[in-house]
């Protein structure tokens, strides 16, 4: 019975995009251990290729690469087929995890970083990967009905979000994160329960991750969308998200 989990992982492929071979020896070993399938390519140039060649389930991909960077990877993977991608950077910069962010990138880890935190947060994308095709399918237990923030528009059997009547591109998480928080209008939830909700685990560095997706989500739907509680964590500030669900 124990082997259950790792035979379902067994089917599922990574690519690993990274140019320093110790760190993609390590990633992949890890992987590995965990049941996944899992490839290697060097350079960004190889990254895009081998990601068209394997269609592979979630790409683990380096920032910092030869050839294409991981931002211009990031969007000619996401370009060819949606797919799951934790980015790695050796910066931390606020800038360089938006741009990352931006592009499509689901999730981010610094270097260095823990062997166990990389297992974690590719179990936890699998997952939500997983669960999104449930409910898009119609299964029980989906996000429940539009919801109307302000101009904004939220559509969960569609995961579209317009403002304005314009079509706004989210990211997976980001809107998994506002759909989440739409839920449940001015409740506020802690950095810790928003990561064990939206992304399926909790780790003490996984706050910055948290604040990196609030800032991309305000700045492609405005500063206004989600509240910060200073000291607390964040809430979707509207009453009118309680006042305009969707009939």
């Amino acid at each position: 019975m124990s082997s259950a989990a790792p035979l379902a992982r067994s089917a599922r492929t990574i690519l690993v995009v990274e140019d320093e071979a110790p760190i993609a020896a390590a990633v992949a070993a890890r992987l590995r251990s965990e049941g996944y399938t899992v490839e290697i390519a060097p350079d960004g140039p190889s990254g895009v290729e081998r990601s068209a060649a394997l269609h592979p389930d979630l790409v683990v991909l380096d920032l910092m690469l030869p050839g294409l960077d991981g931002l211009e990877v990031c969007e000619r993977i996401q370009a060819d087929r949606p797919v799951p991608v934790l980015m790695l950077t050796a910066r931390d910069s606020e800038r360089d995890l938006v741009l990352g962010l931006g592009v499509g990138a689901d999730d981010y880890l610094t270097k260095p970083f823990s062997a166990r935190e990389l297992a974690a947060r590719v179990h936890a994308l699998l997952r939500r990967v997983e669960r999104d095709r449930t409910e898009a399918a119609g299964a029980p237990g989906g996000v429940g009905q539009t919801r109307h923030i302000g101009d904004v528009e939220l559509d969960p059997t569609t995961r579209r979000v317009t403002r304005d009547g314009a079509l706004v591109h989210l990211t997976p998480t980001e809107f998994d994160l506002l759909a989440f928080l739409a839920a449940s209008p001015g409740k506020v939830f802690t950095r810790e329960e928003l990561l064990g909700a939206v992304w399926g685990y909790d780790v003490a560095s996984g706050g910055r991750t948290v604040d990196s997706h609030v800032r991309a989500i305000r700045r492609k739907l405005g500063n206004d969308m989600i509240r910060t509680v200073h000291g607390v964590g964040y809430a979707l500030d509207g009453a009118d998200a309680q006042a305009e669900l969707a009939r």
